[in-house]
């Protein structure tokens, strides 16, 4: 799992682990079941406070993206939850809001836009094995 933080750019640095594993997760590039980093090691890893990792899992497992096992770590749930699906209808909405102000600001039509998109899923589909 790599995740990436910046002091700099606005956003709190647990919220920044908590988007990031969040877009983990919903892309399928966590799986369930599948083990966080201990709170420590993720710690160490991104130089920051142990309280700031330990407030990002708080929050994902508020969010029901991930549970907390008794002595045995922290491990995505699995994506059935009604939580977690919201979670990604979340994050699946912000970035087509973000697309369709790009293609607005770009000048390309909604038509265009899904003609694109319709094409790109038929190559996807083709492209995947079956």
């Amino acid at each position: 799992m790599q995740i990436h933080i910046s002091a700099n750019d606005g956003i709190p640095i647990y919220l920044q682990i908590v988007n990031q594993i969040k877009y983990l997760v919903a892309s399928g590039r966590m799986s369930p079941g599948e083990e966080l980093p201990p709170m420590r090691v993720l710690a160490q890893t991104l130089l920051i406070n142990h309280n700031t990792v330990q407030r990002a899992y708080r929050e994902l497992e508020a969010a029901g993206i991930v549970e907390k096992r008794r002595t045995a770590g922290t491990y995505v749930t699995d994506q059935k939850s009604p939580l977690a699906r919201a979670e990604r209808i979340k994050i699946l909405t912000e970035r087509l809001d973000a697309l369709l102000a790009e293609a607005r600001q770009m000048d390309v039509s909604f038509e265009a836009l899904m003609k694109l998109a319709e094409q790109r899923q038929a190559l996807l589909l083709s492209e995947s094995p079956s």
